[in-house]
């Protein structure tokens, strides 16, 4: 869908209130066109998580998760192999 707007005196555009509060993406694919996306933000210090090799980790982490059961930790085993 397709509309007129007219960018104001400010540099602002409305997209009308169905939008309003939402958190957007902008590109300037060339001078003049805009692509406008809507979205959630990530915060900087939550972005390393989603570098490419992070999520790869993260989501072989939550396969193993899900193919393994839990098991009770040896805590004694634990700091013996920790203080040697």
């Amino acid at each position: 869908m397709s509309s007129i707007r007219t960018i104001g005196k400010s540099g602002q555009i409305s997209l009308g209130k169905k939008y309003a509060g939402e958190t957007v993406l902008i590109e300037e694919l060339e001078p003049g066109v805009w692509l406008v996306k809507t979205g959630r933000f990530i915060p900087h210090s939550e972005a390393w998580l989603h570098q490419p090799q992070v999520a790869e980790d993260l989501e072989e982490a939550v396969r193993w998760s899900e193919t393994n059961e839990p098991s009770e930790t040896d805590l004694d085993g634990m700091e013996d192999r920790i203080n040697k």
